[in-house]
C-alpha cells in the first residue's frame, strides 16, 4: 500500500492512503459461481430449516419471476419486511438478480418511521414474510412465497440470465439517522458492494466460513453477513431476534451451531466475553473470526482473556459508514494481552483511497477522514442540499479519484496506520447504530409544550453509550408528562434512538456563543439521575 501522497493547497485534503487497485467480480456472478460449484452444499439454516445452494437459486428465480410478472425492472426498488430469516435472504437476492434496489424495512421500527421509508424511497412493490405489514402502500403487496413451494431445484446455467451489473446501479437502499426528525436514504451502488464481497472473501481466514447472522435488517453489516458468506461457498445461520439482548444464550447457540464467524458491535463483543468468562464458554465454541464494526473497538480485560482461551480465533477491527460500506480493516496480532487499549482503524481496502483534511489542524496527519474510490455511495436520496455538503468534489488525486465522501470523523495517521479520534458533527454510536443527535432533538422540540430541547450521549458505569435528553418548558407550562412524551418519540424513533430519561431544566446551559453547550447538559443530567 503506498501512503502520504501529498497535495499542494492546505485547502483540500493533504494526505493520501492507497488500498492497492481492485477489480471485484459482480456479486451476483459471485453468488451464482458459488452456488454452481456447491449446489448440495448448505447455503442457509434457519432453526431446523435447511436450504442448499440448489435450492436457494431455485428460490431466488420463484422470486425473481414474481417480481418481473408484477413489473419490476432494472433500478425499480422494492422493498422488503419480515422477521430475520431465509424469506428476507431469498428476497433481496432475487431483487438484486432483478437489478432492482432492495429497501429493507426492519419490523422492530416504528410503523411511522417505516411508513416515511416506504414512501420517501418510492418503492412500487412491498414483499413481506410473516404477518401482513400494518403500512399504508398504494403499491403492489405481496407475500414472499416459502422455499417448500418452489417447484424444482434444479441449477439450470442456460435458460436464467439475471440482469447484468452495472457498477453504478444501487443495489440496496439503507436508511441512517437525520437531522431533520427523519431518516435519510442512502444508494449503495454494485461498486461499492462488489469490492466489499470480493474483499471479505479474500480476507477471511476461509472463504466458507459458517457464519451467524446477527445485525438487524437496516444495519448494513447484515449485506456483509449474508454475500460475504454466500458469494464465498459459506453457510449463513440465521440467528433468532431475542438473542441480540441475551449474551449468555448467544454463547449457547455459538456452540450449539459450530459458528465459525461472527460480526458484533464492540459492547455485543464485550458482553460476549463477560458472559465467557462465567461459565468459561469460550473454549467450547468453534470461532475462527470474529469482527467488530459500527463504533470504536476498546480492547476489555473480557475482550482480552476471552481471546487468551482462543487463540486460533481472529479479531479484525473493521470501519465504514452507510454511505461508504467497507473502507479500512485492521487485524490484532500477537498475544492478546499486548492488543492496544484502542485499535486502529487500519489501512484502505483494495480500491479505496482515504484522504485526510488537515486545514483546521494544527498537528501533521491529523484532520478530517475523507473516503474516495470504490467505497463511495451513490449519496442520499431526495437531499441534493446534503450531497452538496457531504459528497465533495477534490482535486483529481494521484490514483484518479475526484469525489469524495467527508465522514465527520477526525483521524490521525500513523506510519500509513489510521486511528479514530472522535465525531465531529452530531453522529452517536449507541450499541454500534448510528444516531444522529439533531433528529432525536427535533422530535423533542416537536412535542407539545418543549420550548428547548437537547440530547445526549452519556456513559454508563458499565461504559457503554446511553442516550439521555433535557428539556426547557414554554413559559406557560409548569409541568410534563415524562413517560407521554418518550413514548410519543418511541412512536417515530427506533429503540435504540429513544432516550432513556428525560430531565426538565428552568433552562438550557449555553455557551458563550449562545448556543446550547452539550456538555454541560450531559453534567446536569449527571447530577439529576446520579
Amino acid at each position: 500500500m503506498r501512503t502520504r501522497t501529498k497535495y499542494k493547497s492546505a485547502h483540500i485534503p493533504s494526505l493520501s492512503l492507497w488500498g492497492g487497485p481492485a477489480a471485484p467480480a459482480c456479486l451476483v456472478d459471485a453468488f451464482l459461481s458459488t452456488a454452481i460449484a456447491r449446489p448440495d452444499t448448505l447455503a442457509l439454516i434457519d432453526g431446523n430449516r435447511e436450504v442448499t445452494y440448489r435450492e436457494l437459486v431455485a428460490w431466488v428465480r420463484r422470486i425473481n419471476e414474481l417480481l418481473v410478472d408484477n413489473g419490476v425492472r432494472p433500478e425499480d426498488r422494492v422493498a422488503v419486511t419480515g422477521p430475520r430469516g431465509c424469506e428476507v435472504v431469498a428476497a433481496f437476492l432475487a431483487t438484486v438478480c432483478v437489478g432492482a434496489t432492495y429497501v429493507p424495512l426492519d419490523q422492530e421500527y416504528p410503523p411511522k418511521r417505516l411508513a416515511h421509508m416506504l414512501s420517501d424511497s418510492q418503492a412500487g412493490i412491498l414483499l413481506y414474510t410473516g404477518d401482513v405489514p400494518p403500512l399504508e402502500f398504494a403499491g403492489v403487496t405481496l407475500e414472499i412465497p416459502p422455499s417448500w413451494a418452489v417447484e424444482g431445484n434444479r441449477l439450470v446455467e442456460d435458460s436464467w440470465r439475471p440482469s447484468a451489473c452495472q457498477a453504478d446501479r444501487p443495489v440496496y437502499l439503507i436508511y441512517t439517522s437525520g437531522s431533520t426528525g427523519w431518516p435519510k436514504g442512502v444508494a449503495i451502488p454494485h461498486s461499492c458492494l462488489d469490492n466489499m464481497v470480493q474483499w471479505q472473501c479474500d480476507h477471511s481466514v476461509r472463504p466458507d466460513l459458517r457464519t451467524g447472522q446477527f445485525a438487524p435488517l437496516n444495519f448494513d453489516v447484515c449485506f456483509q453477513e449474508i454475500l460475504g458468506t454466500l458469494c464465498g461457498g459459506g453457510t449463513l445461520v440465521i440467528m433468532p431476534e431475542p438473542l441480540r439482548q441475551d449474551p449468555f444464550a448467544l454463547l449457547d447457540w455459538l456452540e450449539r451451531n459450530r459458528i465459525e464467524r461472527i460480526f458484533l458491535p464492540y459492547m455485543a463483543l464485550h458482553m460476549l466475553s463477560v458472559a465467557s468468562s462465567i461459565d468459561d464458554a469460550a473454549d467450547r465454541l468453534s470461532l475462527l473470526e470474529v469482527n467488530t464494526a459500527g463504533e470504536q473497538l476498546v480492547c476489555t480485560p473480557p475482550i482480552r482473556e476471552f481471546f487468551t482461551r482462543r487463540p486460533d480465533c481472529r479479531l479484525a477491527n473493521h470501519y465504514g459508514q452507510s454511505e461508504s460500506a467497507m473502507v479500512a480493516s485492521h487485524i490484532l496480532e500477537g498475544p492478546s494481552s499486548t492488543w492496544p487499549s484502542l485499535p486502529p482503524i487500519g489501512i484502505p481496502l483494495p480500491g479505496c483511497e482515504l484522504l485526510v483534511d488537515s486545514s483546521e489542524s494544527d498537528e501533521a496527519g491529523v484532520g478530517e477522514l475523507l473516503v474516495t474510490g470504490l467505497p463511495v455511495s451513490n449519496g442520499y436520496l431526495n437531499q441534493p442540499e446534503l450531497n452538496l455538503q457531504r459528497f465533495v468534489t477534490v482535486p483529481t488525486t494521484p490514483w484518479g479519484n475526484s469525489r469524495a465522501f467527508r465522514t465527520g470523523d477526525l483521524v490521525r495517521v500513523e506510519n500509513g496506520v489510521v486511528h479514530f479520534l472522535a465525531r465531529l458533527d452530531h453522529d452517536v454510536k449507541i450499541r454500534g447504530i448510528r444516531v444522529n443527535l439533531l433528529e432525536v432533538d427535533a422530535w423533542l422540540l416537536d412535542q407539545p409544550g418543549v420550548s428547548e430541547a437537547v440530547c445526549v450521549a452519556v456513559r454508563s458505569p458499565g461504559g457503554s453509550r446511553q442516550l439521555r435528553a433535557a428539556i426547557a418548558l414554554d413559559d406557560d407550562r409548569t409541568d410534563l408528562n415524562s413517560d407521554a412524551l418518550l413514548a410519543a418519540l418511541a412512536e417515530v424513533l427506533p429503540a435504540v434512538a429513544v432516550p432513556l430519561s428525560l430531565t426538565v431544566l428552568p433552562e438550557l446551559p449555553r455557551t458563550a456563543s449562545g448556543k446550547v453547550d452539550r456538555e454541560a447538559v450531559a453534567d446536569r443530567i449527571g447530577r439529576h439521575t446520579s
